[in-house]
């Protein structure tokens, strides 16, 4: 009896233990974009077109999930290849010898609703800064194929030069040509792995 217990508790405690699910990037539903001002009267927007990520979630509404997610610099797209060779060069990413950025998470709460924030550490030119991420659940279904599929939108704002993105130029009123604030913004779908 005593063998047929214990041997119950670790059944248990393995299923509990492997009671995790692993999601990975649906890349052709998913987008990272990027926007900053520029001459201070209007914003440029951008995005990268080539990332990878994964997530491990220990419950059905992702509160405690573990968030993994990198993408190549060389990818960026601003629709101007002058402009994406400048910031692909060493007044920006310098993404010769920093091709990746990098965030890795260490919370993920559940502050109200569908409403979260995501916390973690994002690593620009192998400077390292806390970030945190007002995350939007927009839910999780079965698609047409029968996978399952979670959305969301997950956005942030940091100031570039703490991560040494520090090229500017003064225009004649003062301002600057580039702004100090990028506003991070992922639209990402996950497929949950079978």
């Amino acid at each position: 009896m005593k063998t047929t217990i214990l041997s119950l508790l670790a059944l248990a405690t393995a299923l509990s233990v492997n009671a995790q699910d692993k999601w990975s990037v649906d890349k052709s539903h998913t987008s990272v974009n990027f926007s900053v001002s520029h001459l201070v009267i209007t914003d440029i927007d951008g995005q990268f077109k080539r990332y990878e990520g994964s997530v491990v979630s220990p419950s059905s509404d992702f509160v405690g999930a573990t968030v993994n997610f990198s993408v190549d610099v060389n990818s960026i797209n601003t629709n101007n290849e002058g402009r994406d060779k400048h910031l692909m060069g060493d007044d920006f990413f310098n993404a010769e010898k920093f091709p990746k950025m990098v965030f890795k998470s260490v919370s993920f709460v559940k502050k109200n609703g569908n409403k979260y924030a995501l916390t973690g550490d994002l690593t620009i030119r192998d400077i390292t800064k806390r970030v945190t991420f007002d995350v939007n659940y927009g839910g999780t279904v079965k698609d047409a194929y029968g996978n399952t599929k979670a959305g969301f939108k997950a956005t942030t704002v940091i100031d570039r030069i703490e991560y040494g993105l520090k090229w500017n130029a003064l225009i004649e009123t003062g301002g600057a040509t580039v702004g100090k604030e990028v506003t991070i913004t992922v639209n990402i779908e996950l497929s949950k792995e079978k």
